[in-house]
């Protein structure tokens, strides 16, 4: 109901009385308070159109898919957190860490990554001055704080951590902690989410030793050759990233370190034929092979992994079509 039918409903069953500009008023007063409280965002949670969703739109990535859709449910169906939802999504560019995140989204808000209660920090586009880290800290902390006290649930996205300033991450860490409550405002019901292209490296080196002992990449798992270890001391030595000198990982405050795997021509092949859908081009399976044939591999000679996932699928797409 709007809520201006709702107040002349109220005022008429109350048989009240007002001048028209009262009245005016009134309705425009009520409507600031109803658009406060309502939630027209946020989608009734459901754990199987999120497994739908993944297993639907996102390749590759079984790893991702399983750690996430688990997360999430158990996250989003627990009425009384007792810690905010903090994912660490790492891997090389183009195995779809923005993607997974989108996926996340519109699977918890009707306008998914549009939502008003989304918020992305791209590092090197919102933080660019390492001169103004002490204004970039007191800012950030602030639309996290005042997103939260206007809406528990929101989301908020961190790309490029690899290139963020310690002093950056530690201005999150209050928000992430146990029971976290901060200036009166709990942040339980939140959500965070960490992009980083740092353990690119170590989640391939894992990946091509699976491949070279003939161990069918579907076959590694979290605690396959010790990959979730080996991904937090990298993250945890890494002199390049601000997790380093942060507090957020020897405090134990990201919930799941995901790793990215990188993908193979099956999997190009089929972000060609979503980019196809997108096009409204009909769906050309010899052209989708022909796409992602003439996509980088390596090694090399035997060509097994994608050297930029599915980035510029659609770019190279696009040099085939009319």
């Amino acid at each position: 109901m709007k809520a201006q039918h709702f107040v002349v409903v109220l005022l008429l069953v109350s048989n009240i009385t007002l001048s028209s500009g009262f009245l005016d008023m009134f309705v425009a007063a009520a409507s600031v308070v109803y658009t406060y409280f309502e939630r027209d965002d946020l989608l009734p949670f459901d754990s199987k159109r999120l497994e739908a969703d993944l297993r639907e739109n996102f390749f590759g990535q079984h790893i991702a898919s399983n750690v996430i859709q688990r997360a999430v449910s158990s996250f989003m169906t627990d009425s009384n957190p007792n810690k905010p939802l903090v994912l660490s999504f790492h891997g090389t560019s183009g195995t779809g860490k923005n993607h997974a995140s989108k996926i996340i989204a519109r699977n918890v808000y009707e306008k998914g990554e549009n939502s008003k209660h989304v918020h992305l920090f791209i590092s090197e586009h919102h933080f660019p001055h390492t001169k103004n880290l002490r204004l970039h800290s007191a800012h950030l902390k602030q639309q996290i704080h005042e997103s939260v006290s206007r809406f528990p649930r929101s989301m908020f996205i961190f790309d490029e951590m690899e290139k963020m300033q310690p002093q950056l991450i530690d201005a999150i860490k209050p928000f992430l902690d146990y029971n976290a409550r901060v200036d009166g405002v709990s942040f339980r019901k939140a959500i965070f989410i960490f992009l980083s292209n740092a353990d690119g490296n170590v989640i391939t080196g894992v990946t091509l030793d699976f491949w070279r002992k003939g161990i069918h990449r579907e076959k590694i798992w979290m605690d396959s050759n010790e990959l979730e270890i080996k991904i937090s001391e990298n993250i945890f030595n890494d002199k390049k990233g601000g997790f380093l000198r942060s507090s957020i990982i020897d405090e134990h405050l990201i919930d799941h370190c995901i790793p990215f795997l990188p993908l193979e021509m099956k999997h190009v092949r089929q972000c060609v034929l979503v980019q196809m859908a997108h096009l409204n081009i009909t769906q050309d399976f010899d052209l989708a092979d022909q796409v992602a044939r003439d996509m980088p591999y390596f090694p090399k000679e035997e060509r097994v992994f994608a050297v930029k996932g599915c980035k510029s699928v659609r770019q190279k797409l696009s040099l085939y079509i009319d």
